[in-house]
């Protein structure tokens, strides 16, 4: 069977509105790609129905709302074209303002913030012991979300949860293998919203529940953690 290049273009749009679909249904927030895809999809969709162009444009704006995504989205996102196959040919279909939203735009990226203060659990500096127990060097920078750290490293996960190293910007640390070390950690400011690092947050960081599942999370990837060590065998968890 050959493809010709606008009906390949369609099916690599299929496949990535069906991994942003599993991810949102993971309870993921979404980022530009993968929200764009499921608009792009819908929209395509709509007009293969026998929507009108103007319909196309609606139904594509009805699939996600900003509870949907990662902050920000909304405001990157501004427009998205894409060409649909309707009943009379094939139309390029433009939506503006994809995800519709009240925010305040003096809260949109790029405006001035003042830091909210970190929640009261995480007010003031800690020190953590860290061992690593791998056998090559493990670096950590200054912004990393510690508790994401390299499995390999043992220490209380718990307690560096929403916290980094306390180090100037761009510093790094380095642990040797086998080697121990205290560690001072200070907590994450700004919004508080951890995205990326090892992915065992994507989100923000204080919302309830939050910390119990990321730490249920790297249990399960294997991270090694003192404050909650693996059972032992034989012992209920």
């Amino acid at each position: 069977m050959r493809l010709t290049p606008a009906e390949s273009d369609r099916l690599q749009l299929y496949l990535a509105t069906l991994l942003a679909r599993e991810r949102r249904a993971r309870g993921v927030l979404l980022n530009v790609p993968e929200a764009t895809a499921l608009i792009a999809h819908a929209a395509c969709e709509a007009a293969r129905d026998g929507a009108r162009l103007d319909e196309a444009a609606a139904a594509a704006r009805r699939v996600l709302t900003t509870a949907d995504v990662l902050p920000g989205v909304p405001h990157i996102l501004d427009e998205i074209q894409v060409e649909a196959t309707f009943d009379d040919g094939t139309k390029l279909i433009v939506i503006t303002v994809p995800i519709p939203t009240t925010a305040d735009p003096s809260t949109a990226p790029g405006a001035v913030l003042c830091a909210p203060a970190p929640s009261a659990d995480y007010a003031d500096p800690v020190d953590v012991t860290v061992t690593n127990t791998g056998d090559v060097p493990i670096s950590v920078s200054s912004h990393f979300h510690f508790f994401e750290a390299n499995r390999a490293l043992a220490f209380d996960r718990r307690t560096a949860y929403g916290r980094r190293p306390a180090l100037p910007v761009g510093s790094v640390l380095v642990f040797a293998p086998g080697t121990t070390h205290t560690v001072s950690l200070t907590p994450l400011g700004g919004d508080r919203i951890a995205i990326g690092f090892a992915g065992l947050v994507d989100g923000p960081l204080d919302t309830p529940g939050t910390r119990e599942r990321a730490l249920l999370r790297a249990r399960a990837d294997g991270y090694l953690d003192t404050g909650n060590p693996p059972p032992q065998e034989g012992h209920p968890t």
